[in-house]
């Protein structure tokens, strides 16, 4: 069969995925970022200067409990795939987490009057409800993306409504959170859970939004029936699958090493609190809403889905250099790098996305099961797994070079900042470029499963299973 170019619509009748139904999609990750962008964030030095607890302590919680956080992700892709509902195998779970979710968050931004043991149990316990909230309302979220639409191209769009919503929760989180502490009692007076009630409510009717304005339309091969350890099989057989996992563990760790010290370099030092760190969030979240805009452009110029995210990880990470060479003084700099960073990084979480949804369809053209739930669930541990190691990695380095909370660091400290948010972020990212060299996905590819699938919807049962 010669190659066909043409627009896969021709071969199935699922309408396109319409405006509403993406700012509908993009709600649900508004939604969420405004929890996970308070906790990747915000936890880590609420916990050392407000909460109390010794970074070394942070360390070895937040290791323990994102260990177990990680492993409910394919639990809970198990799960989402034998979901049985009339509202489809992803939608329910948005709506049935919803109220858990938002007391969990309450919960942990709560300072409660016990003693230091007592602080850290409640927030182990917390941090874990936290954890498996999260999950069960994320992973089908994301999942969803993958049963919204059959084609690659219009999925790649999808997600980039997705990140628009998820920057526009970045953008509410990094513009508010600081001012609403200050205004509502402080570090020190709960200032913290306040602005986490508010959070909580916002996210909660978006959440809603989401539920009600998408519709599920990709199924299972019609024969298909549940066999977990025959999914799990194949899915360790799917090369781009296992190559988007390692991409996503080493995306995330350079990211989560660099936002993890960003508050604590413009305190100690830049020597800002408030606003400077907070028009620099504001400045790199707009930045990052541009490069999401520019994510198809990129794709087409640079050559498809694995180039561009190549490409554009490099040109951070060069970026990225300018932080080593910026002094406390150079503050036009240092939003400069923020802003360029921004632009290139804006695509990366879009295509990473987009590209795991692609596995799921090569996994049902080559071996005939589709496990949409289980796909992404593999999507979403590795970036917990990233969340885990890159904070874990910020703060034992910072317990091993002595930091002590609301007190002036010593030159070898400070020196040890500019580095976390330089050059340790860099050398990761250069590994992350490097792997996506091994994912085997290409336009040509694509196309071709893209079309294949669709035929055998058809009744077509002479189509060739293999590459």
């Amino acid at each position: 069969m010669p190659e066909n170019t043409q627009s896969p619509r021709q071969y199935g009748s699922e309408r396109v995925v319409g405006l509403r139904e993406r700012i509908a999609y993009a709600a649900g990750d508004t939604a969420s970022v405004l929890y996970f962008k308070t906790f990747s964030s915000f936890l880590l030095i609420f916990y050392t200067d407000a909460f109390g607890l010794s970074a070394a302590a942070v360390a070895l919680m937040f290791f323990v409990t994102r260990t177990w956080d990680w492993i409910n992700d394919p639990l809970m892709g198990v799960i989402t795939d034998r979901t049985k509902n009339p509202n489809g195998k992803f939608r329910p779970w948005l709506r049935w987490m919803i109220i858990p979710l938002a007391i969990a968050g309450i919960a942990l931004f709560t300072v409660p009057d016990l003693s230091d043991g007592g602080k850290l149990v409640y927030a182990y316990v917390t941090y874990t409800l936290v954890g498996m909230f999260y999950t069960a309302i994320n992973i089908p979220y994301g999942a969803l993306m993958g049963v919204m639409t059959p084609y690659s191209e219009e999925r790649t769009i999808l997600s980039s409504f997705r990140f628009y919503g998820a920057y526009l929760g970045n953008l509410i989180v990094t513009s508010t959170l600081l001012i609403f502490v200050a205004n509502f009692g402080g570090e020190q007076g709960g200032g913290h859970q306040k602005a986490m009630m508010i959070y909580a409510a916002l996210a909660s009717v978006l959440f809603l939004f989401t539920y009600y304005g998408t519709r599920e339309r990709v199924q299972p091969p019609a024969s298909q029936t549940s066999n977990t350890r025959e999914d799990l099989k194949i899915l360790i057989r799917t090369r781009p699958w296992l190559s988007m996992i390692f991409v996503g563990i080493v995306t995330i760790i350079w990211i989560a090493v660099r936002d993890s010290v960003v508050l604590y370099y413009f305190k100690y030092y830049i020597g800002d609190t408030v606003v400077l760190t907070t028009w620099f969030n504001v400045l790199g979240t707009v930045a990052l809403l541009g490069g999401v805009a520019l994510t198809s452009w990129y794709t087409r110029v640079l050559g498809g889905k694995r180039n561009a995210f190549i490409i554009l990880t490099l040109s951070v990470a060069f970026v990225s250099l300018g932080y080593y060479f910026a002094g406390p003084e150079d503050i036009a700099f240092i939003f400069t790098i923020q802003v360029i960073g921004g632009i290139f990084s804006g695509p990366l979480m879009p295509l990473f996305w987009a590209m795991i949804a692609d596995t799921a369809d090569y996994a049902e053209w080559k071996y005939g099961r589709r496990f949409t739930g289980l796909v992404f669930s593999g999507g979403n541990l590795s970036q917990k797994l990233g969340w885990t190691i890159g904070p874990v990695v910020a703060i034992s380095l910072l317990s091993f070079y002595g930091y002590e909370a609301n007190v002036e660091q010593t030159p070898e400290m400070l020196y040890v900042l500019k580095l976390m948010i330089s050059l340790i972020p860099i050398g990761i990212a250069v590994v992350a470029a490097l792997v996506t060299l091994t994912y085997g996905i290409d336009r040509k590819l694509r196309l071709k499963i893209e079309r294949e699938l669709a035929l055998r919807k058809t009744g077509d049962a002479s189509l060739d299973m293999s590459e």
